[in-house]
Formats: C-alpha cells, structure tokens, sequence
C-alpha cells in the first residue's frame, strides 16, 4: 500500500469517528430533551413571534446557552425554546412563553426541522409549514450558512419564500416526531417548589421528632425523680434525730472532761503549778502542766502523770493520760 493510501485511509478513519461522535452528540442531546419533556398528545401550533438561529455548543450547558439567546432576542427571560444539536453548535427555535397562551400543550412543527431532528434534509432546502393563515419558513443563508426564520400571515410570507431558488419541503405533522417546547422558568419554579416543600417537611420531621423527645423525656423524669419535698422533709427529720442523739452522747462527755478539768486546775493552783494542754483524741485524754520544783513526786504519782523534762523557767513538764 501506497503513503497516499495510507493518508486517505487515515482521513477516511478520522472522518468516520468525528461522524460517530457527531451521532452520538445528536442521541444524546434528543434524549436529553425527551427525558426533560413529555412529547405525548402535543398538537402542531405555529406561533407568530418564532426565532430561531444557533449558538456553540457546550456540553452539559444546551439549555443555558439556549435561554440566555432565546431571552436576549426575545426580549424577556420567560421564554419556550427547542434545539437540537449537529456539527458542534446548538441550533434552536424560541417564542415569549405568552404566544403558547392559546395553545399550552403544543409543538412547532418547524422544529422537527432543526439539523438532526426527524424532518431536516440538508442545509439546501427550505422547510414550509402553514396553519390557519400563518405560515413559517426554515431556511439557510448559502453564503453565510446562517438558519434564517420567516413567519408570519400566509399571503405575505409564501409568496416570499416561493420566490427563492431553492428545494421545499412541506412538513407533514403526521409523519414528523414532536419536538416539546423547553421552559427553563417554569422548571425552575417547579424545582423550587419541590425545594421549598422538601425543606418544610424537613423541618416539620425534625419538630416531630424535636418534641417526641421532650415529651419522652419529660415521661422518664416524671417517673424516675423522687419527691422532692417529702425527700427534703424527711432529710430534715434526720438531720433532727441525729443532732440529737449527737447531743445525748456528747453532754456527759463534755461535762466530764469539765469537771476533770476544773479538778487539776484546783491541785495545780495550790501547789503553784499551770496546766498548759488538755487534749482528747479519740476518747483518749492526754494533759500537761508545769510544776515547780517542791512539788513531790507523790502527788505527781497521784494525779496519774510522770515527769517529762526540766524547762528553762526551772519548773518540770509533767504529763498525764487516761
């Protein structure tokens, strides 16, 4: 095989898979538009105020680009378009939404004429379609390949477009696949209609919910907590009853540890000696004084204390337990 038929098989193979892909982007955009709208019982209707012309395509983004034409050239952002996709652009038909007044579910026929829909031949002839007196044309420029729209009464707009030099198509309602009309507006509200009864019910289930909970709270503590004032009344009762048995058990202890107390104090003062600690630890009673020195160890013996130390001051330390 020759270079030269190398090339050409190579181009042939190029050519072939941008007509793939150029299919494959027409399937998907027709699908798109009969997944977004139901094609089901619409009837022909041709509106007055139809334009049409095409924009680049942009994957994902047809509707937006379309509706930001349709508006510009409509002149109002409520606006009924239909497109189709072929060669890299997006070519569309559009109306202000309040021309499809009479006429609610409905279709153009024209639009069954956009490249890659079910009507269109080549860019060489021109689409006819006429109802009750209007007409309209689809047609492209051959210098600019520009698509030109012509609607209007019948006895103005054929006679126009018969005097071109150019192929016809009438197209046949019957035979052509309805094309629905696309309003982005409308979808918008219904988006956001369904967003704000999404949030409402939303809010309601977590109020729901919010107050089961208290409710069920509210139950359980009910139930579980005690009384608190009889709680509180019978605290106070033993408290009571405890200061008071605490009272009987330590008044003879007490007047006791007095009346020892008030014992040494009698036998140290008149032998001059002074008492300087007297400590009860755990119902052990420990006690201290100073004595002088002429005090003699029997009386010391007889107060149950022992000598412990000689002080600076010349006296003794002595200490007493029991």
């Amino acid at each position: 095989m020759t270079d030269i038929d190398n090339d050409l098989a190579s181009d042939t193979g190029d050519i072939s898979a941008s007509s793939a892909e150029a299919r494959i982007i027409k399937e998907e955009a027709r699908k798109k538009i009969q997944d977004d709208t139901s094609s089901d019982d619409l009837v022909p209707f041709l509106p007055t105020e139809l334009i049409g012309g095409s924009v680049p395509y942009i994957a994902g983004a047809e509707e937006q680009t379309v509706w930001h034409a349709a508006a510009q050239a409509c002149g109002t952002d409520n606006v009924s378009f239909c497109y189709s996709v072929d060669e890299n652009k997006i070519w569309y038909l559009a109306v202000p939404t309040h021309s499809l007044a009479s006429a609610p579910n409905s279709w153009c026929p024209l639009a069954a004429a956009l490249p890659g829909n079910s009507e269109y031949w080549d860019k060489e002839t021109v689409y006819l379609y006429s109802q009750e007196g209007v007409a309209a044309g689809l047609r492209w420029d051959p210098e600019t390949g520009r698509m030109q729209v012509f609607s209007g009464m019948s006895r103005i707009v054929l006679p126009k477009l018969q005097s071109l030099d150019a192929n016809f198509v009438t197209i046949n309602t019957d035979m052509a696949e309805p094309v629905p009309w696309v309003n982005r507006q409308l979808k918008l509200e219904s988006m956001s209609r369904i967003t704000a009864m999404i949030m409402i019910l939303s809010g309601l289930a977590v109020t729901l919910i919010t107050l089961f909970y208290l409710g069920t709270t509210q139950t359980l503590l009910s139930l579980l907590t005690p009384n608190l004032e009889k709680l509180k009344h019978e605290s106070q009762i033993a408290g009571a009853e405890l200061y008071k048995n605490a009272r009987e058990s330590l008044e003879p202890d007490s007047f006791q540890h007095m009346r020892r107390i008030q014992a040494l104090l009698d036998i140290l003062s008149s032998n001059g000696a002074t008492l300087v600690l007297y400590k009860v630890d755990d119902g052990k009673v420990t006690w201290e004084a100073l004595v002088p020195r002429a005090m003699t160890g029997d009386t010391i013996t007889k107060m149950g204390a022992k000598l412990l130390s000689l002080e600076g001051d010349g006296r003794y330390r002595i200490r007493g337990t029991r």
